[in-house]
């Protein structure tokens, strides 16, 4: 049996949410096995932060305080290069199938929560 990792929880966290932007008509996230070193740590992050017990609310707050730290800043558009993102606003200012993705984070974190 494969031992379950932060890293691979992140990956299938990553590659759930890869699918739901998709499906909402946003900028796709490269694979896992592209991402850059950003996303991956962004990603790992919110893992660790999920198996302490995060709600959903404060898995997004988790998520935006990562990315302030990491120089990012509110735009309009998603933009590695400009480090700008249009969910860096309060939880409850964020549209529903934003809201729908940090729940399903949370749920595919218990469904493999593994003591660390």
């Amino acid at each position: 049996m494969m031992k379950l990792t932060v890293p691979l929880i992140a990956e299938v966290c990553h590659e759930a949410n890869r699918v739901l932007q998709k499906r909402h008509g946003e900028k796709v996230s490269p694979p896992w096995d592209e991402a850059s070193e950003h996303i991956k740590s962004s990603v790992i992050d919110g893992v660790q932060n999920a198996l302490v017990g995060a709600s959903a609310q404060g898995s997004h707050e988790n998520w935006v305080r990562f990315k302030l730290e990491q120089g990012w800043t509110y735009g309009e558009v998603k933009d590695e290069e400009k480090k700008t993102h249009p969910c860096l606003v309060a939880y409850r200012d964020l549209p529903d199938e934003q809201k729908f993705k940090d729940k399903l984070f949370l749920g595919i974190v218990e469904t493999f929560k593994v003591p660390i």
